[in-house]
């Protein structure tokens, strides 16, 4: 305001110059004006350009006010309060300006008294969060009052943070690649953040003294006095410089630290359900389900996995398990002293969370990384899954183990350890250990999105690496490829050149070309150290390397910390790059695979492997509770038949013939007791049980493997039959059967007393059946003894050996001998014997005393079971003198009576197996079925080799691109949230 009043007055001033200077010759000099007034009222005259002096020459100068000539004006006295007769115009209309000024002024006043009585209703709405303040450590408040951690202080921390140029775009870095937290979590610090930049310009400035410094030294031999002050002037600022880079590398390493314990404790306010907010540790969850389905999925349709992941590629004992472990935070891997240890691909997803926590892909179990006793079960546990992996013959494997490790502040990514690259095969190894590693490394660094992290051993000479060779193969320009030289310390040490290590780092001593090249010290080589202690020795030898100090090397090239966070944004960045490219070729492939299927299976269902697991698990369980819905008369049957069967040549021939050979029927019943007791104690239970297990085997077959019609599946036979042949090997029958049978089986051969004529009959029956059975047995014997007889020659122009022509005559000689005394015993006396012989002989058939018994066998077999057919004919009207015992008869039919026992014990022995399986056996067998199909289930090598085919086949694949298909998806979409 002053100011204008000020310009007022100027203008004034000015018109009374002007008036009163109308007579002076020439122009009066704008520069001789007020400021004011020549700003406000003159503002298209340039201020500061110098004006001409006028020109003296004998023209008139005229005025822009008259048309009079200048030199014939007077001036005239100023009157007070009396308007001159020409009014100055320009004046007035830079006082009309000047009001428009204070009009435009006044306006921006109350529209901004308006705007902060608004902004105050709109801070009055907003919600008091000053219960929150909890979340915040108590160190963020005592560093400055005056904090703002949001996002542009953030970005500017990162944009005057050298620590990861290598990756060129300050828009795409560590800190966005990692999870900081929503916006919510920004109010803090401010002070901290300008002393960090305030840091970095002091570092830039340091080096760029040392830079003049060192060029100003170099310029001129002459000034050689001046070089030794110039040297301590270079020493001393890049003393100072690596003292600023240093307290620089503590604050930022502060900052983390208090940014890992706010995390820490919001995450377990998450855990307690208080915050509901979705974590971007989810993020890198999503990711590695989608890389375990994939390294699942057979590529039989040439969708190959180009998803990346951080592939960790050394020379053997290089230390890459080492820098993995630091990445971790904790000592995760089996260790071993120079011989290999990693046989086999171990996956490591990396996540944020509230507890620094293991866990494996198909187990539950948490390992918790804090404590010493887990550590080691978590290191026992890898290296038996890996030994497991590894078959036998072999070294090394492709297989992979995946484990999730989550703790506060770890970088989200996904690292995949390899075997270590060797050079040679040494003893107890596979011939083609060296082959299969390298083909390892190959298949993981051959996918162009994978990020390739080499490591290198910087204790040994590096003509000696093998590993840059194949990795310069895989990666030529570099563009995905992140150099680490591990063991500096020992490379210090041993380098008689400094210098080589800088050429390692500068990539000038390899030809391997790399995206960044970053220099690692994992410990001093004692396998009890912990991260916390190596992290202390590493960052301690950094401090008073010579370096840094000689500035061989750079800050943000040291320290696993610097190489995490470079890696991690490494790996975000080639996500977001190439995720949605594999999106596209899985939608492709899914679509080729359903049009396959329709139009080979157009009415069929697509059920995967577990789907028909399941369809064919019900319908084996159906098939086994059929069993319970047999009759008991069918089983009673074919468990009657089957055990005659199975114990009919033992009582003819160990029972009923030795019996009824005897001379009266005394000995006939004494004989066949002792024989039916010795029987029934050792073997008869023993038979029984067999029976009936092979019974229901045959019974559960049958059901198994009889066709349904046009429901039955042919793609679940092989199923069917391994289930079978499993629950049948793991059923035993209950020990007791056979003891609880044997008591019965043994009062059923007791009993003799038949009760009626319905029995007795049935007891002829029975014995007819079997006597007909053994004499038509007998009868194919001696036809193939004596060859065909005279008809089949006849008719089917068959001869008869030399040796069935001896047997028929043997036959003929000693049936004449039966005829001559049809009561002879079973056996030949030597003399008989003889005297066949010699009678043969006689007629020139030589013949051996063991073929003439053999012989008799059988033509006394025939001729005794002719014969108790004959008297089983003739006990058909017996049952009368049976009631009498057989007095006052000459008929005896003990042997009727014999086969009525047996018959008897056959029929209570049927029923009593009978009873078990129905009540037990086939029960134990369903539990049984029920075991096998669960351990099926739970064997996925099994179903795979069980249940094939091309259908089955495709409705796997199908099933498995499109479950990658919703991950990646639901990953994208996610992603995009993030963003």
């Amino acid at each position: 305001m002053w100011r204008l009043r000020r310009a007022a007055v100027a203008c004034e001033v000015c018109r009374s110059l002007v008036k009163h200077s109308s007579g002076v010759q020439g122009g009066f000099p704008l520069q001789k004006l007020h400021l004011a007034s020549r700003s406000a009222c003159h503002p298209r005259r340039p201020a500061l350009k110098p004006q001409r002096p006028p020109r003296r020459t004998s023209v008139q100068h005229f005025s822009s006010l008259t048309h009079s000539p200048l030199g014939k004006l007077k001036l005239s006295p100023i009157k007070y309060g009396h308007e001159p007769r020409r009014n100055f115009w320009p004046a007035r209309v830079a006082a009309r300006l000047l009001k428009l000024r204070y009009l435009i002024l006044g306006s921006a006043v109350g529209g901004g008294y308006t705007a902060k009585k608004t902004f105050d209703q709109w801070k009055d709405m907003i919600p008091d969060l000053s219960d929150y303040k909890w979340i915040v450590p108590d160190i963020v408040w005592e560093i400055d009052e005056y904090i703002d951690i949001g996002h542009k202080l953030v970005s500017e921390v990162i944009e005057a943070s050298d620590l990861l140029l290598l990756l060129g775009s300050p828009g795409e870095t560590a800190f966005r690649a990692t999870d900081h937290g929503p916006e919510s979590e920004k109010p803090y610090r401010k002070g901290l953040l300008g002393e960090l930049i305030l840091l970095q310009q002091q570092i830039q400035e340091h080096e760029e003294e040392a830079r003049r410094a060192a060029g100003h030294y170099g310029t001129s031999y002459a000034q050689q006095t001046r070089k030794v002050s110039d040297k301590e002037k270079i020493d001393q600022l890049q003393e100072e410089l690596l003292h600023t880079q240093l307290k620089y590398q503590r604050i930022l390493e502060r900052l983390e630290k208090e940014n890992k314990e706010l995390r820490k404790l919001v995450l377990q306010k998450d855990d307690k359900g208080i915050h509901h907010r979705k974590l971007k540790k989810s993020l890198i969850d999503m990711y590695s389900e989608v890389l375990d389905v994939l390294s699942d999925y057979d590529t039989s349709y040439n969708t190959q996995d180009h998803l990346p992941r951080v592939v960790v590629v050394g020379d053997q004992s290089a230390g890459k398990t080492s820098v993995l472990e630091m990445i971790a935070q904790a000592r995760i891997f089996p260790r071993g002293s120079g011989e290999m240890m990693t046989r086999s691909p171990v996956k490591v997803t990396l996540s944020e969370g509230p507890h620094h926590v293991a866990m494996f892909k198909d187990s539950s179990r948490e390992f918790d990384l804090t404590k010493e006793e887990d550590l080691a079960a978590l290191r026992h546990e890898i290296e038996l899954r890996m030994r497991k992996n590894v078959k036998e013959g072999c070294t090394v494997s492709p297989e992979t183990i995946s484990l999730n490790v989550k703790g506060p502040g770890l970088q989200r990514m996904v690292l995949v350890d390899l075997p270590g690259v060797i050079n040679t095969v040494t003893s107890g190894m596979a011939p083609d250990t060296k082959e299969t590693i390298f083909s390892i490394s190959k298949a993981y660094m051959q996918n162009p999105n994978a990020i390739i992290l080499c490591i290198q051993d910087g204790s040994v000479d590096a003509e000696r690496s093998i590993v840059t060779d194949l990795v310069s193969q895989m990666d030529p320009h570099g563009r995905r490829t992140i150099f680490v030289l591990t063991k500096v310390d020992l490379a210090e040490k041993n380098v008689a050149s400094p210098s080589r290590i800088q050429q390692i780092i500068e990539g000038k001593l390899f030809p391997m070309k790399a995206l960044g090249y970053f220099a690692v010290v994992t410990g001093k080589g004692n396998s009890s150290e912990s991260i916390e202690a190596i992290r202390e020795y590493e960052e301690e030898f950094f401090q008073n390397s010579k370096l840094l100090k000689t500035s061989m090397l750079k800050a943000h090239q040291v320290t696993t910390r610097n190489l995490s966070l470079a890696v991690s944004d490494c790996f975000w960045k080639m996500v977001r790059e190439s995720v949605e490219q594999q999106a596209d070729s899985f939608k492709a492939t899914r679509f080729n695979l359903e049009t396959e299927w329709k139009n080979n299976y157009p009415r069929l269902r697509e059920l995967d492997r577990n789907e028909l697991f399941e369809k064919a698990k019900n319908e084996i369980l159906d098939e086994v509770i059929s069993l319970s819905q047999v009759t008991p008369k069918h089983w009673e049957e074919i468990l009657q038949q089957s055990l005659w069967e199975r114990v009919s040549t033992h009582v003819i021939e160990n029972i009923y013939l030795p019996a009824a050979q005897t001379m009266n029927s005394g000995t006939f019943n004494t004989t066949v007791d002792i024989k039916l007791k010795q029987w029934t104690d050792k073997q008869l239970p023993n038979k029984a049980v067999e029976v009936a297990w092979e019974t229901l085997q045959e019974e559960f077959s049958r059901f198994m493997t009889e066709p349904k019609g046009k429901e039955h599946d042919d793609i679940f036979d092989k199923l069917k039959e391994a289930v079978k042949e499993e629950s049948i090997k793991r059923h035993k029958w209950n020990d007791f059967a056979e003891d609880s049978l044997r008591v019965i089986q043994h009062n059923a051969l007791e009993d003799r007393s038949i009760s009626d004529k319905q029995q007795w009959d049935a007891a002829i029956y029975f014995m007819e059946e079997a006597l007909q059975a053994r004499l038509k047995d007998t009868e194919n014997a001696i036809e193939n003894m004596i060859g065909p007889d005279w008809k089949k020659r006849w008719l089917y122009w068959k001869n008869r050996t030399q040796e069935q022509c001896v047997h028929n005559e043997t036959k003929n000689e000693l049936e004449k001998m039966l005829k001559c005394n049809e009561e002879h015993p079973a056996y030949l006396a030597s003399d008989e014997i003889t005297t066949v012989r010699k009678n043969l002989e006689s007629r020139g058939v030589d013949v051996d005393p063991s073929l003439i018994k053999d012989t008799w066998h059988q033509v006394y077999r025939r001729h005794f079971l002719k014969t108790a057919l004959t008297h089983c004919n003739l006990c058909r009207r017996g049952f009368h003198y049976y009631q009498r015992h057989f007095v006052d008869s000459e008929l005896e039919c003990n042997d009727v009576v014999l086969f009525w026992r047996i018959q008897r014990m056959l029929a209570i022995t049927a029923n009593t197996l009978r009873q078990q399986l129905t009540n037990t056996e086939v029960r134990r067998l369903e539990k049984n079925v029920k075991e096998v199909l669960e351990d099926f289930a739970e064997d996925s090598e099994k179903k795979v080799k069980l249940l094939t085919g091309k259908r089955v086949q495709l409705a796997e694949d199908l099933k498995k691109v499109r479950e990658i298909q919703e991950k990646l998806d639901a990953f994208i979409e996610a992603l995009h949230q993030e963003k």
